[in-house]
């Protein structure tokens, strides 16, 4: 059934008639009750993490309506099956840069920051977390990314190009995390180093997406690293900086887009 499934969702993603636009707006719709509910109390999911986290599940529940409308169940099915289309990975490499891409950057970062003497606690928490963390993060991010790359990335590539395309979404994804953001009490300045460390993400996010066969597991897996190094930094993401991080991730991805081009961000853009 697996070879099946790969061919409808790679034709689904090339479909004409998706639209990346319509997509972000069911998401901000969708969106907005988990941040009223939100703002009625201080409840944190994690520390760092408000109740309105909850809408990761948003840009799945979208996708699914769009292409429900679109294809009906049968195109709704080959949708959630790009959820484990590791397959698709055909060189096991890539699993460097999904895994540890980012655990290395909250490494560098980690150093710098006690080379410029910022505040920072030594580490407390203990590694077994790390089970927990990676299992609630990568269910959140493969409900993210199922939206993100899987539904809306296609479309603005074929038409804008990789970079831009992830540009587009990292803007977008950064100003939905806004709310959130305010909601745990995250000063403007802090915001806006945030939003610029997930530009350079997202790019990142493309570039893994890409030569990975355009498999949205991938794509979930980095995400869920991601979430898992800001959480552990050093104690709940207690002393992250995103100033220090955003740098270092900015230049990672303009040597990504130098390396690979911006056009595909991939060498090959074969699946």
């Amino acid at each position: 059934m697996l070879p099946i499934a790969r061919t409808s969702a790679t034709q689904l993603a090339a479909k004409p008639g998706r639209s990346a636009a319509v997509f972000f707006l069911l998401v901000f719709a969708l969106s907005g009750p988990f941040w009223l509910v939100a703002s009625l109390g201080q409840i944190q999911l994690l520390p760092g993490l408000p109740l309105s986290a909850v809408m990761v599940l948003c840009p799945l529940i979208a996708s699914l309506i769009l292409v429900a409308f679109q294809g009906g169940s049968a195109a709704v099915t080959a949708h959630l099956k790009r959820a484990l289309d590791f397959r698709l990975i055909k060189s096991k490499a890539w699993y460097a840069p999904i895994l540890l891409l980012m655990p290395a950057t909250a490494a560098l970062a980690y150093l710098a920051m006690r080379v410029l003497d910022l505040p920072l606690p030594a580490p407390a928490l203990s590694i077994s977390i790390v089970p927990a963390l990676f299992l609630l993060f990568f269910l959140a991010a493969m409900a993210e990314e199922l939206g993100w790359s899987g539904y809306a990335l296609d479309p603005l590539q074929n038409r804008w190009g990789a970079l831009l395309a992830s540009l587009i979404i990292g803007l977008v994804w950064a100003a939905w995390h806004v709310v959130p953001l305010l909601q745990v009490g995250r000063a403007p300045g802090w915001i806006a180093w945030w939003c610029a460390g997930t530009l350079a993400t997202r790019v990142l996010h493309t570039w893994l997406y890409n030569n990975t066969g355009k498999s949205v597991f991938g794509a979930a897996l980095f995400h869920a690293m991601t979430n898992v190094s800001w959480q552990m930094f050093p104690n709940h993401g207690s002393h992250y900086d995103p100033r220090i991080t955003g740098i270092i991730l900015a230049i990672v991805a303009l040597c990504v887009s130098i390396g690979w081009g911006p056009r595909t961000l991939a060498r090959s853009t074969k699946p």
